[in-house]
């Protein structure tokens, strides 16, 4: 056995991990302000490219399962940023569309990206580099939906 396989230091998982977390609490500051959490911003997101969308594709794009995004949808709409409805074709599919608030939100966050973006460029991450970053990521959760 390989015990060097097992320090934390050589654990991929772990980078991923943190990575993931210190950017999550980068962004907790700027959307707080608005009342909202990470994944209701990523909610947003998805709605911002294209409103008036059923709960199980917001969840596709989101990798997420319905079960995990339907509480949170109930949440943002008490909040008055998202509307729920019965599909017109199919009554079991719900459709998710923004408000005029979830709306105005867009203009109000528009500049939360670069600003959190900024907060991860150093030497190895730079915009030169991102978009290698990018493709790397973009493999690894696609071999990884695979498995």
């Amino acid at each position: 056995m390989n015990k060097a396989s097992l320090l934390l230091e050589n654990q991929l998982c772990f980078r991923l991990y943190t990575a993931s977390r210190l950017i999550t609490q980068a962004y907790h500051p700027l959307l707080s302000e608005h009342g909202l959490t990470y994944p209701q911003y990523l909610v947003l997101l998805v709605l911002w490219e294209r409103d008036a969308q059923p709960v199980n594709d917001i969840a596709k794009r989101l990798y997420l399962e319905t079960n995990t995004v339907t509480p949170l949808l109930q949440r943002m709409e008490k909040e008055g940023i998202l509307t729920r409805r019965k599909g017109k074709d199919d009554a079991r599919q719900i459709i998710v569309s923004l408000t005029k608030k979830g709306k105005d939100l867009q203009e109000t966050l528009c500049d939360v990206p670069s600003e959190v973006g900024g907060s991860v460029i150093c030497d190895s991450v730079n915009p030169e580099t991102i978009p290698d970053l990018f493709r790397m990521l973009d493999d690894m959760i696609e071999q990884l939906k695979q498995q």
